[in-house]
């Protein structure tokens, strides 16, 4: 594949010049505000002086001297699941919320079902994989799920999605959604690595897609992610790297190269490569920016645009609401609505958290002790779990005997094991909510009761 990239080519060159600009600058503020060893990075280029840059963001002085003294001695380390964190950062969605945000531009997915050319289908099915990128560029944090905890979605492109946290320690969750024309099936574990003013974020996780009408199975492996500016200055997101679909069934391959943000923003949100055939030889270039549209142009062996084609957009961003306090898109704002919800939810569903509800309204002192009330009661049946020597089971996934090789390691993988769908229809068809949602989970640590569903 890489002889392939490295032939040279049109696009093969854009994607070297931009490597060549570097990395974003970097201002040390070592001696200027009295902290050793952090930098903060403008990708706008650093007209501001590293003071004033580190300055700026949305933590106040004193809650940022306080998060730094907490968080120092973590540098280095893994922090997904062993710090408890300040609910200033987070926004009013969880991870298994989150998980569900793949599904706002599925519609690809159903043209890559629909599509006779293998390897356009693989452009419509790459650029769903890339279209998620724009809502990953917020910077508020999702809550971590509780163990048990799920997330229901429908009434939207005919799909119906669940997630589930299958796992504390490590943290991780499954998901399905499904439709006419797909399954989609993952496992979600993400490592990360703690650099003082910056995390790394590493997806150890396996996406799987099924297209329906001929069976096709397509495996993805995504960038990792570096979020900017935790602490001192304005915070961004970077995903420098490769993203690689890969079609199990055919053997035909996507490889895109997310550009790294350069001097001045050269390269910021850039996206540049090829589709291969088996034979690993180019047909497509693919290229746009993933918080902006994607387009595509059949190209030749050299990777050059063939004569007499055009580049042809493929996927654009659907307008946003402005000002939005989180910068959420309109189908954000859905994954949070009962709109998208079924009229009888599981008892253990992300919308009716009471922190995350209490952070949505806007009350940032309750989002914190109902939190705080949360992450005490799920260590304590924790420890009624060991003590009793129960081992969680989860629910809607199945733990299998398969492991996943990713470039950062292994991964156990979850397999939905069907009986959502069962059980959705008994709950849609039962008089008592309570009595059907009783059985949802092995532990809810929230009263069903506390809101108002439908």
């Amino acid at each position: 594949m890489e002889s392939n990239q490295n032939q040279g080519g049109f696009f093969a060159s854009i994607a070297a010049g931009f490597s060549s600009i570097g990395s974003a600058v970097h201002k040390s503020v070592n001696g200027v505000l009295g902290y050793e060893g952090l930098v903060v990075i403008n990708p706008e280029g650093g007209t501001e002086d590293a003071e004033e840059e580190a300055r700026r963001g949305r933590w106040r002085q004193e809650d940022r001297d306080s998060y730094w003294k907490m968080m120092q001695k973590h540098i280095g380390s893994d922090i997904t699941s062993m710090v408890s964190l300040p609910v200033i950062i987070f926004e009013p969605m969880t991870m298994i919320q989150k998980m569900a945000e793949l599904m706002e531009y599925c519609h690809l997915l159903d043209l890559a079902d629909q599509c006779e050319d293998p390897h356009l289908r693989m452009v419509y099915a790459t650029s769903w994989a890339i279209s998620v990128y724009f809502a990953y560029q917020r910077t508020w944090k999702p809550f971590n799920p509780i163990l048990g905890e799920t997330y229901e979605m429908v009434n939207h492109g005919g799909i119906t999605f669940i997630s589930e946290q299958v796992s504390h320690h490590p943290p991780m969750s499954a998901g399905h959604a499904e439709n006419e024309h797909f399954t989609y099936d993952v496992t979600s574990r993400v490592k990360t690595k703690f650099l003082g003013n910056s995390v790394d974020f590493y997806p150890l996780g396996r996406t799987k897609v099924t297209l329906k009408r001929d069976g096709v199975v397509l495996d993805l492996v995504p960038p990792p992610t570096k979020a900017n500016n935790l602490i001192f200055g304005r915070i961004w997101v970077d995903s420098p790297g490769e993203m690689i679909m890969t079609n199990l069934t055919t053997n035909d391959k996507v490889v895109l190269y997310f550009q790294p943000c350069g001097w001045f923003g050269a390269g910021r949100y850039e996206v540049d490569g090829y589709v291969y055939n088996a034979q690993e030889e180019p047909k497509i270039l693919m290229t746009g920016k993933w918080n902006e549209s994607m387009s595509y142009q059949p190209c030749d062996l050299e990777g050059e645009p063939l004569s007499g084609t055009e580049l042809k957009e493929v996927w654009r961003v659907a307008p946003v609401p402005e000002n939005d306090k989180f910068q959420y898109t309109h189908f954000a704002h859905k994954i949070n609505s009962f709109d998208t919800a079924p009229k009888k939810l599981l008892a253990s569903d992300s919308r009716l958290r009471p922190d995350r509800c209490a952070l949505e309204k806007g009350d940032l002192s309750k989002a914190s002790s109902e939190k705080s009330s949360l992450e005490e009661r799920q260590r304590a049946e924790k420890r009624n779990r060991e003590a009793s020597k129960h081992q969680f089971t989860p629910r809607w996934f199945d733990l299998t005997d398969q492991v996943k090789s990713t470039p950062w390691g292994e991964l156990e993988i979850y397999e939905y094991n069907g009986k959502y769908t069962e059980h959705r229809a008994a709950i849609d068809s039962s008089d008592c909510i309570e009595e059907a949602d009783a059985k949802s989970i092995e532990f809810c640590p929230w009263q069903y009761s506390h809101l108002s569903v439908n």
